[in-house]
């Protein structure tokens, strides 16, 4: 979760909302929402990265986070046999991303210039291959396996293919074959689940399919933090959300994983009392095993990161047949046992383990703010798990090694290990065991053990004294990456020096393991494309082409204009016209820092855009956030935010779609602004209606002034979910009473038709999984819903329950009607269609085939109407011709 500079100065404080626990995108399991005390976290910014994933979890888990095995499969089945609405997509967002593009510095909005370069989407895993010089693996959080075979200067997808695209881990075998686990464990659930594992035998020439699986439907719907081979002792292990499993790494393709490691399931070890917390038990972090120890000594870190009964390091003495509750002795505390990594030196003769602390998380979470989440990285010197342990590094010596993460330099409360929970990598260089990587937020190496530690990834340049916002006058060096740290891999090719290999929430970066300065890009060449957009806006230049704009997690706003586009400009405090080149380099730019969200931008000028840095923060530009100066002068960018008090992650607005002089937005509050593009503060947001007290507007749209707003609140998954529509139809304001069947989940989108003129027809997408998997009360059927007479009536236009053409039973995120009225839908599982003139209403097909299986979560239409802008979480903007 990167800061922007706009978080930074204080415009904005982060909105604490309550947290759930699991997400389901590509992938779904059993949940549970514990205490909130167990989610929120240390320093206001790690608790607006609980709040980021949240705003993913909440609509797709609700109303009790009780989804079962299954839905995901049948689901993806289910689209598998739809009926396919011929279209091809193109990737839009093919240029590379710089986050320090010159002249879009703006000091108060943007990150540019803090540092960090060319930027993707999260890395998750990476790999290397042993037998294939310069052959790298990148796994992203929603956009699947990329490799490159030139030691990161290029990148192809290789997974296409696979129903889920969310990564876990990747692990070369001795053979060569290339072992993908399925569904991202950066966070223990709250990311994408996944569909199981997958073997690529020829990976340096060849694709995944879904005929790659190893194994059965065990491993469906876990998310696998890691996949380790034990060569001595004949197995592979996954580490997954549910324990740990194993199967004989030479077993034919179809033997089953079989769990080894749960303690609240009994398995692998009994008498552990875990009480009530089923639903979050049994996660696995990690799992290493002792070299030299012939494959029969393994350790494993099983824990929950808000603090379980179960919470502890486990070890084996058999190859993980049977195992024991270790009592870690020495500077580690073992009833403070939160989620670790463990990393051995090649030799097996030191352990090394980073580990968050469930006191310190929950003391946040008791009001008591600027505490680090790390318990601290230790040492064992005789490589037992049971220590004696050292501490070789806390939060505050860490802070004080070159970091940027200082309380002098970024302010109190986001100190080194604050997302401990989320940011954890720890690897040694196998030709070194005192030379160690620790990832957190920050990267931090030590050559001697830990006795001293630098800071050779910087969180950014912001606020150091090398840093100035004349570039000429910056003196920084190199170490500086995206910040959020999650995979670490070594490469060791004959005639090569060795390198290390990282992946964090912004790509990928490599250099060679004795280099102490600076950084290799793996994102400079923009074919790492995994970028996560949450919103796409798209407008016309007046030298031809159009600005595409986006909201993406931990990545602020992307601007993509064509190669030499040109923009004309009257800067504040001038009265000359001055023509800029706003893409001299054919990259794409990042106008707002930190992370963005929703995007309003103006179909006829695609230079005047206003975005969103998260919880309704919103801010405004007449010039595509371009600054005439280098050092990010003078101003680009507007704070016009309305401060609403409860305003979701990822908040609406939009311009009424009949009058472009009317805009809508929604926190607890629906707004209405009518200066738009003169609007100069939050002050020219004007209150329309109350949603109710605790209530947030989840989707909001406006024609001809007619409203209509849908919320939820409490909108954490758990039993005092509530949702609703209100509107002024009609000539008030008022909220409508939905009928029983209408499903008591998360609605995502609203929707009115314009060929109603008096705003009454409207549409609504529901999210979430339907009752055949949600064993909540009134979960209900169906993801579309239409009324024709202002709510006070509505019919489900999903399509007949058991029908070939009816809509998939996964999330549906937002809802288009294309200009010959035909519907289109973007959902988890793509994009689709419904051509009411031809067929009717309720029957569906897939639009398109091209699309990578990455959750589809916004639409928009190009300025002339005829082509559709789609944008992925987790691959990008794509754009296919209007239906």
């Amino acid at each position: 979760m990167a800061l922007s500079r706009q978080r930074r100065r204080g415009i904005r404080l982060a909105a604490a909302g309550a947290a759930s626990l699991l997400v389901i995108a590509v992938g779904v399991a059993q949940a549970q929402t514990p205490s909130t005390a167990q989610h929120t976290v240390a320093g206001e910014d790690s608790g607006e990265l609980m709040d980021s994933i949240n705003s993913f979890d909440d609509q797709r888990l609700s109303p009790t986070a009780s989804v079962l095995p299954g839905a995901y499969g049948a689901a993806w089945n289910h689209v598998l046999g739809i009926p396919v609405a011929g279209a091809t997509y193109g990737e839009v967002t093919t240029q590379p991303f710089n986050s320090d593009s010159l002249h879009f510095r703006d000091r108060n909005a943007s990150n540019s210039g803090s540092g960090a370069g060319f930027s993707a989407g999260r890395i998750a895993a990476l790999a290397t291959d042993p037998t294939h010089p310069g052959v790298v693996y990148a796994g992203a959080a929603d956009g699947g396996v990329f490799r490159s075979s030139d030691d990161g200067a290029t990148w192809t997808p290789i997974a296409d293919g696979l129903p889920a695209l969310s990564v876990g881990s990747l692990a070369v075998a001795s053979d060569g074959a290339l072992w993908l686990g399925t569904g991202e464990a950066t966070t223990a659930y709250e990311n994408y689940l996944g569909t199981g594992v997958y073997r690529l035998a020829d990976p340096a020439t060849g694709t995944f399919s879904r005929n790659d699986r190893v194994g059965g439907v065990e491993l469906e719907s876990t998310s696998i933090h890691e996949l380790r081979f034990d060569y001595d002792a004949g197995y592979v292990y996954a580490v997954t959300s549910h324990g740990v499993y194993r199967r004989p790494v030479a077993a034919t393709q179809t033997t089953a994983w079989q769990q080894v490691l749960a303690p609240c399931a009994g398995v692998g070890i009994s008498g552990i009392a875990c009480g009530t917390s089923s639903y979050y038990a049994d996660i696995a972090n990690d799992l290493a095993i002792q070299p030299g120890s012939h494959g029969l000594k393994l350790v494993a870190n099983v824990a929950w990161r808000g603090g379980a009964t179960y919470n502890g390091f486990y070890y084996s003495g058999d190859g993980g047949t049977t195992w024991q509750t270790a009592n870690p002795q020495g500077a580690i505390n073992p009833h403070d046992i939160g989620n670790a990594t463990f990393a051995y030196a090649a030799d097996g003769s030191r352990l090394y383990v980073v580990m968050e602390s469930p006191t310190l998380l929950n003391k946040a979470a008791g009001g008591q703010s600027g505490y680090s989440a790390l318990a601290g990285v230790f040492a064992s010197g005789s490589g037992d798990i049971n220590g004696p342990y050292a501490q070789v590094a806390t939060s505050s010596a860490l802070a004080n090694t070159g970091s940027a993460m200082k309380k002098t330099e970024i302010g109190a409360g986001y100190q080194p290990g604050t997302q401990a929970w989320y940011d954890q990598s720890l690897a040694v260089d196998p030709a070194n065991p005192r030379h160690v990587y620790l990832g957190l937020e920050e990267m931090y190496e030590t050559w001697d053990g830990g006795a001293t530690w630098q800071t050779t990834g910087r969180y950014w340049n912001l606020g150091m004294s090398c840093f100035s916002y004349t570039p000429a006058q910056n003196t920084c060096d190199g170490n500086v990456m995206h910040s959020d740290q999650h995979a670490l891999a070594f490469s060791a090719w004959p005639g090569r020096a060795p390198e290390v290999y990282i992946g964090n929430d912004g790509g990928a970066y490599a250099r060679p393991t004795s280099q102490t300065t600076g950084w290799r890009n793996l994102n400079a060449s923009g074919t790492l494309r995994t970028l996560q957009f949450y919103s796409v806006g798209v407008g016309t230049l007046p030298t031809g082409g159009v600005a595409v704009w986006g909201g993406l997690q931990d990545n602020g706003v992307a601007l993509s204009t064509p190669t030499g586009a040109k923009y004309t400009y009257t800067y504040p405090g001038t009265t000359t016209p001055v023509t800029e080149n706003l893409n001299p380099s054919g990259q794409m730019s990042e106008p707002f820092g930190g992370d963005g969200g929703d995007q309003l931008v103006n179909p006829s000028n695609g230079c005047q855009t206003v975005g969103e840095y998260t919880n309704l923060a919103m801010s405004l530009t007449n010039d595509c956030g371009y600054t005439a100066n280098d050092d990010g002068t003078p101003a680009a960018i507007t704070d016009i935010s309305p401060n609403d008090p409860n305003a979701r992650f990822i908040a609406p607005f939009a311009a009424d779609s009949a009058d472009a002089g009317y805009w809508v937005a929604g926190g607890e509050f629906a707004y209405a602004d009518t200066k738009t593009w003169q609007s100069t503060s939050g002050a020219d947001w004007q209150k329309l209606a109350d949603s109710g007290a605790g209530h947030s507007i989840t989707a909001i749209a406006s024609r001809n002034h007619v409203v209509w707003a849908a919320w939820c609140g409490d909108c954490n998954p758990s039993a005092a979910f509530a949702r609703g529509i209100m509107t002024n139809y009609g000539g008030s304001w008022h909220q409508l009473t939905l009928p029983a069947a209408f499903p008591v989940r998360y609605v995502s989108g609203v929707t009115i038709d314009p060929s109603d003129p008096t705003g009454g027809t409207v549409y609504a997408t529901v999210s979430g999984f339907s009752r055949h998997w949600n064993e909540g009360p009134g979960a209900g059927y169906g993801h579309v819903w239409k009324t024709t007479d202002g709510g006070a009536t509505w019919s489900d236009v999903t399509g007949g329950d058991t029908a070939a053409d009816a809509f998939p039973d996964a999330p549906a995120n937002q809802l288009r009607i294309a200009p010959d009225g035909t519907l289109i839908v973007a959902s988890d599982l793509g994009v689709f269609v419904d051509n009411v003139k031809a067929n009717g209403l309720g029957h569906w097909s897939r639009l398109g085939t091209n699309l990578p299986v990455s959750a589809a979560v916004y639409l928009t239409p190009s300025p002339d109407g005829r082509q559709l802008y789609v944008a992925t979480h987790g691959r990008g903007i794509w754009q296919t011709a209007m239906p």
